[in-house]
């Protein structure tokens, strides 16, 4: 029982940042909640198959135990109990697009059956998993079904360039100057990186000052939030809570009570 990860090789590392194996205990924490993050997820339960995530309202949603998702815009809950034996992948922004062709605004509203887009073919990469009892061998089978997805796919470079500068300094960025240099209209502009990315440039760089300020709060037991907001771009401390309650749907106290050994992991019970 162990982690594993890997990075995949070129073409496929330009559009995925890694593919992993969780084969594990269950956790200590009956539910856990799950921040979101900006690239596409793919995942095959190897556990169960099924898939439920829980949202703050109540809803169970219930998919099959191999499915794609994602960027989401808001925090969901999981079921660790079904988390035992999982496969997945995490694409960089614009990858999933890239190497399946798929709108990737339409995963951020709900996660997709892998076999309603890839039919047998999905249903035997899973059933192969299963049968792989080594996990280095099921990160390698799982790599090469990905590489015969597309031939060559490469990121649109009018959008990976969107993607690289609001990544360096989103709260810097101004929407409107980038659009403006890549030639393209307003509304073209945001409807390619809306269906590449899978959300609007504006919500893409909230997003990332979100993520950067968990990855610089996560390590630490005290945390000045109003130094951390206004360092991060954000007008004031209330400003920063309301960000983590649009994405989290908790406060920064919330998040530093519950966190675990990973920033996207929050414990609820």
């Amino acid at each position: 029982m162990a982690w594993h990860s890997i990075v995949p090789a070129p073409p496929l590392d330009a559009l995925i940042e890694t593919i992993w194996d969780w084969d594990m205990p269950p956790a200590a924490s009956a539910r856990e909640r799950i921040l979101p993050v900006p690239g596409t997820s793919l995942i095959v339960n190897l556990h169960e198959d099924e898939t439920r995530v829980w949202h703050d309202d109540g809803r169970c949603e219930r998919a099959s135990g191999s499915v794609i998702g994602g960027p989401y815009q808001r925090s969901w809950i999981i079921d660790t109990a079904e988390q035992i034996r999982v496969m997945g992948l995490t694409f960089r922004p614009g990858g999933a697009h890239a190497l399946i062709g798929i709108d990737v605004g339409e995963l951020g509203r709900r996660d997709v059956d892998l076999d309603a887009l890839f039919g047998a073919s999905a249903r035997r990469l899973r059933q192969r998993l299963l049968e792989t009892p080594e996990p280095l061998r099921r990160l390698a089978l799982l790599e090469g079904w990905l590489c015969g997805l597309r031939a060559e796919p490469a990121l649109d470079p009018v959008i990976a360039h969107a993607v690289a500068v609001l990544g360096r300094v989103p709260q810097l960025v101004r929407i409107g100057a980038l659009q403006r240099d890549s030639g393209w209209s307003a509304h073209r502009f945001g409807t390619r990186f809306r269906e590449q990315v899978g959300m609007t440039p504006k919500q893409f760089a909230r997003l990332l000052r979100f993520r950067a300020v968990v990855a610089q709060a996560h390590p630490h037991t005290e945390v000045r939030w109003s130094e951390l907001a206004a360092d991060s771009g954000y007008s004031d401390q209330a400003h920063l809570n309301h960000e983590f309650r649009a994405f989290a749907g908790i406060t920064p106290g919330e998040f530093m009570a519950c966190r675990g050994s990973g920033p996207n992991h929050l414990r609820l019970d």
